[in-house]
């Protein structure tokens, strides 16, 4: 099992922190003396979180905050709650999202659920935090994509898949958006002389409640989800947190790259190859302004 590096004194967000991979990177960072936040969306859920941590490790620094990635005002709510405080942010972990919801939502702010709760959230949530990181002596933001990414492709034109709406479809162009908000944020960073590591990470197949929680929001899992979880390797959380892990607490780990599975699906993590299309400048740019123009936050440093 990776062993998480001292984290004594920094303070860590983790979004998404009361269950599956959030809730395993909250404990183990917690574990190796960091402060958490467990950033949640119900917090009665993150209570009980909360409760198993400190079980686990009695001394841990955990407090639980409620955070709607979905609600640009819930994203703003919690970042102003931050700023409040005024410590500096140490960790950004954007862990939380939603998958392959099998008919179309919108949220409050008139986006399609999937971008909203695992881009435009975090991405909002990111640059808001952004003065509050860059307080900190060696900040980082670790950004939870998904192999699914790999087949993913921006479409500026439907972004909201109002004109079409496929729940993987969906799901995987949001996850690509991850990627391009790591390695944008990474060259912002590199540009601007800051000296805030910006990495992302994918967990292969984990066994988590992402896997039936989307599928079952509105509708039934289709049967290549069911076939998928019955037929391809798959691995428990304490295996699938380890690229995140690694991603937002490593020593090695490096600014704009992308850790995941040793063999894809499952595995040690290992630094993996970025998808073709998180690679390319121009759209991660452009995405970059059209989701500052959605949630009309822009980055003021």
């Amino acid at each position: 099992m990776y062993q998480v590096p001292d984290q004594q004194g920094k303070l860590v967000v983790v979004t998404g922190a009361n269950s599956g991979t959030g809730k395993e990177t909250a404990l183990r960072l917690a574990g190796a003396g960091a402060d958490v936040v467990l950033a949640v969306r119900t917090e009665s859920k993150g209570e009980q979180a909360k409760a198993e941590i400190l079980a686990a490790h009695p001394g841990a620094q955990v407090e639980v905050r409620r955070l709607d990635l979905a609600d640009q005002a819930s994203v703003h709510e919690f970042a102003e709650g931050l700023i409040a405080d005024g410590r500096p942010l140490d960790v950004l972990v954007n862990n939380a999202g939603v998958m392959n919801v099998p008919k179309r939502v919108e949220t409050v702010d008139g986006f399609e659920l999937q971008l909203a709760s695992n881009f435009l959230g975090p991405f909002a949530l990111t640059v808001r935090l952004l003065p509050l990181l860059l307080a900190a002596p060696a900040p980082r933001v670790a950004t939870m994509s998904s192999g699914t990414a790999n087949g993913g492709r921006i479409d500026f034109d439907d972004l909201q898949s109002r004109r079409r709406y496929s729940p993987l479809r969906a799901y995987a162009q949001s996850k690509l958006a991850d990627l391009l908000l790591t390695t944008h944020l990474a060259s912002l960073a590199a540009d601007r002389g800051w000296p805030l590591l910006s990495t992302g990470a994918h967990p292969g197949y984990t066994r988590t409640n992402l896997l039936t929680s989307g599928p079952n929001l509105n509708g039934r899992p289709s049967w290549y989800e069911v076939l998928a979880s019955k037929i391809v390797p798959s691995q428990g959380v304490e295996q699938g947190s380890e690229p995140l892990l690694f991603a937002a607490a490593d020593p090695g780990a490096v600014s704009g790259a992308y850790y995941g599975p040793r063999w894809g699906l499952v595995g040690p993590a290992k630094r993996v190859a970025l998808p073709r299309s998180a690679r390319d400048k121009a759209v991660a740019a452009r995405l970059w302004a059209e989701a500052e123009r959605l949630t009309s936050v822009d980055v003021l440093i």
